[in-house]
């Protein structure tokens, strides 16, 4: 399309410079083994019959958020806090953060808080014969978020 204009290829960012916390009982850890992560908020939409209208109206309502990733199998935080919800039946709450930012991109860095995290399947135990790297998958729920940095407009995407 002649005149429009496109992004940049230096602005998608490049994912391996992202940053991973979690905070757990106050005891912030950088979680440098995940090698993968996404979280993501479903929306509950409710059908809405609507007297006079053939087709239904939509309305949100409500929503839920879960998170899951990769790590390298090679620390036991998450294992703690199974070991601790089995014998005390008391499951701690935590925060991820993640941050994205490539210096090669004008987009900047955006950072998303996630709060209120469970984690809801641990695996205790594992080994693979052969295998060269071991990793675990991981998976669970928050109940809100934070975004404190928002990655910048780019040139281009407003376009009046």
């Amino acid at each position: 399309m002649s005149g429009s204009v496109m992004m940049d290829a230096n602005d998608a960012i490049y994912g391996g410079l992202a940053e991973c916390y979690i905070t757990i009982n106050g005891r912030r850890c950088n979680f440098m083994s995940m090698t993968k992560f996404e979280s993501k908020w479903e929306v509950n939409i409710t059908d809405v019959p609507i007297l006079g209208r053939v087709g239904m109206g939509h309305k949100a309502a409500g929503g839920k958020g879960t998170w899951s990733g990769t790590a390298h199998y090679n620390q036991s935080q998450f294992r703690k806090m199974a070991d601790e919800y089995q014998k005390t039946g008391s499951m701690p709450y935590f925060e991820i953060q993640v941050s994205n930012e490539d210096p090669t991109s004008k987009a900047g860095r955006q950072t998303i808080i996630l709060r209120g995290c469970l984690y809801d399947s641990f695996i205790l135990a594992k080994f693979e014969a052969g295998e060269e790297i071991m990793d675990e998958e991981l998976s669970g729920t928050f109940e809100s978020w934070d975004m404190p940095e928002t990655f910048q407009e780019l040139d281009g995407f407003l376009t009046n």
